[in-house]
């Protein structure tokens, strides 16, 4: 991944962060900056976390013949949108874990919207 692919990510995850705050998902982000500051830091926290939650979810993965990969892999993603939100101030998330569950799904469905179209 080059630095031109990266920077896209970074300004398509803080796009979608910015449109899935106007709606009522209970997910707050203050300024537009703060949606550049925790769209980095989402993309830190994946690099760092998810990994790690790979090996945690190894064994499972494993036993069910990888059929709960896809579980598995959603709630990484919920965790590590829950742990940005925790690290980064002015990102909240009102309903807690409920918000991380809608706001994860949003992220998801908002960014690939944006891919496809650019």
């Amino acid at each position: 991944m080059d630095i031109t692919d990266l920077l896209i990510a970074w300004l398509v995850t803080a796009s979608s962060l910015l449109l899935i705050t106007q709606l009522p998902l209970g997910v707050e982000i203050d300024s537009t900056p703060k949606a550049f500051i925790s769209a980095g830091v989402l993309g830190i926290v994946a690099a760092l976390v998810r990994p790690i939650l790979g090996l945690v979810f190894a064994i499972p993965n494993l036993l069910t013949f990888n059929l709960l990969s896809g579980a598995f892999t959603f709630v990484a993603t919920i965790v590590t949108f829950g742990l940005a939100a925790y690290l980064v101030s002015g990102f909240r998330l009102k309903a807690g874990v409920w918000s991380a569950v809608i706001g994860a799904l949003a992220l998801s469905f908002v960014s690939n919207l944006i891919y496809n179209f650019i």
